[in-house]
């Protein structure tokens, strides 16, 4: 079997549940063309919270932002080698950030009201989520819904 070492679903599935859930390891990044604006509205809209931002002014070379347990990095976006791997903002295809929320409406309509562009409104899914999709203003496309991944359960 291709990825699993030979391993049947089965073996995987009970090697997962040996593995106990630890902090996040994997935090999303975005440079953007004008990081300050985007994280007031990644504020205002989604109720991030700053948890660390480096730079003089209005200038951010880099910042953290919280929302819960997980933290996203953000940076300019630069012409440099890093950014000639990641590419412009709002150009990449098959990426996006989902959001677990508690009340999906709310932050629908926060996003609504400061102008997010709203890609799919909002959608009782069959697997019971209330979510919506948005582009910021810089392109990046932001998944937010009422679904939780089980990280909290054991597999």
């Amino acid at each position: 079997m291709p990825g699993t070492g030979g391993r049947t679903n089965e073996e995987e599935c009970r090697m997962s549940k040996s593995v106990s859930i630890q902090p996040p390891r994997v935090f999303p990044t975005f440079r953007y063309r004008d990081p300050a604006a985007m994280i007031e509205w990644l504020v205002k809209v989604f109720g991030f919270s700053i948890h660390a931002r480096y730079g003089e002014g209005n200038e951010v070379a880099h910042a953290e932002l919280a929302l819960g347990s997980s933290i996203i990095m953000l940076g300019k976006a630069k012409d440099d080698e890093y950014g000639a791997m990641v590419g412009e903002p709002g150009e990449g295809g098959g990426k996006s950030v989902y959001i677990a929320v508690e009340d999906a409406d709310l932050v629908h309509d926060r996003a609504v009201k400061i102008g997010a562009e709203i890609l799919q409104g909002l959608t009782d899914r069959d697997y019971g989520s209330r979510e919506f999709i948005c582009r910021d203003p810089e392109g990046n496309v932001w998944s937010v819904g009422t679904y939780w991944p089980k990280a909290h359960e054991e597999a």
